[in-house]
């Protein structure tokens, strides 16, 4: 028998559909008392073991190259922890007209998460750009975040992060960029391993994400917040949302043309510097939101919906790019990050 595939033509990844799901079934039967520290203590070690996977699949040789090509990441980094907060700083003009001060919270939470790295690798390759940037900005973007994206929390969003403190860097650090240098020094024997199981694996990148959504909507259940959004409120949100990804996706594009980069070099910093890491975002707000942080990660995890759909638009249109035919394609080796899990970023 033939495995069933996705109708390519239906709009919707099915990843998205699970992340739905998962919230769905948060909504129906939230983890409470014994089984929500059960929930929370896998999902912290489910996150710690993605940043592990992540230190493991980086070749170091790939990151000390990338390190010449300092302008693109210095642009990739400006985009996403520079320009973002900026523009997230601008639209508290929208507040409380079409967004409620938590859903803003949520909002700029959003623009100071770091980038994604395996959709931004897949999205680069399959519209035929720098597959070798891309994985060294997006690894460089996490990095930077672990420490970046706290201080930001706490510079800009004052009291509204309330879980900020030393103690909460010390966190982030231990869960996200320990097991990631972890990775690193055991990838010299473990690396073939994951190369050559690259597709199971890629499951781990998935389930990581579903088990912490359901965890964090879970809190958010049980603390009885949900009600506090209303269906305009939500819809008021995805049209906020639209209008930043469409501007990143602009300025990241145009921008980058100014900065005369090629175009393989533009397609990296677009698909890079546009993108908000869920698998990132996520721990972060648990620890920085504490009970709050289902409400604070809403905007994020519709915001990496909307990003996984339109890039995906934009990726295939440009891989039909007359222009595309006259640049060699990228290394094969690049190639081995798509299909391992890239719409988890």
């Amino acid at each position: 028998m033939k495995r069933l595939k996705w109708p390519s033509w239906l709009p919707i990844d099915p990843y998205i559909l699970l992340l739905l799901g998962t919230v769905g079934l948060a909504a129906l039967w939230p983890a409470r008392a014994a089984a929500a520290d059960v929930a929370s203590g896998a999902s912290t070690g489910a996150i710690a073991l993605l940043f592990f996977l992540y230190g493991a699949r980086l070749s170091t040789r790939e990151a000390l190259d990338g390190l010449r090509h300092w302008r693109l990441h210095v642009t990739v980094l400006a985009c996403t922890f520079v320009v973002f907060p900026l523009l997230g700083l601008a639209a508290r003009g929208l507040e409380p007209v079409f967004l409620t001060h938590s859903l803003y919270t949520g909002l700029l939470f959003l623009t100071l998460v770091p980038s994604t790295v395996q959709s931004s690798i897949a999205f680069t390759s399959m519209a035929r750009g720098n597959v070798p940037a891309a994985i060294c900005a997006g690894s460089f973007s996490s990095l930077a975040g672990i420490v970046i994206t706290p201080l930001l929390a706490a510079t800009l969003l004052g009291s509204a992060g309330g879980g900020f403190s030393a103690d909460s860097i010390l966190k982030i650090v231990l869960q996200l960029l320990v097991p990631f240098v972890a990775g690193q020094v055991l990838r010299r024997w473990i690396g073939g391993f994951i190369a050559r199981h690259k597709k199971v694996l890629g499951l781990v990148d998935r389930g990581s994400i579903l088990l912490v959504v359901y965890t964090a909507f879970s809190e958010g259940m049980v603390q009885g917040i949900w009600h506090q959004v209303s269906p305009v409120r939500l819809a008021g949100l995805l049209a906020v949302e639209a209008v930043l990804l469409a501007v990143m996706l602009a300025l990241t594009w145009y921008g980058s043309k100014a900065l005369r980069f090629s175009r393989e070099d533009r397609i990296a910093i677009q698909f890079a510097g546009s993108k908000k890491s869920l698998a990132a975002g996520l721990p972060m707000a648990s620890v920085l939101f504490g009970a709050q942080a289902s409400l604070a990660v809403l905007p994020l995890m519709l915001f990496h919906q909307m990003q996984l759909m339109v890039c995906a638009v934009i990726a295939k249109r440009r891989s039909q790019d007359p222009e595309a035919d006259l640049t060699p394609a990228p290394a094969a080796e690049s190639r081995i990050a798509v299909g391992t899990g890239t719409r988890s970023g």
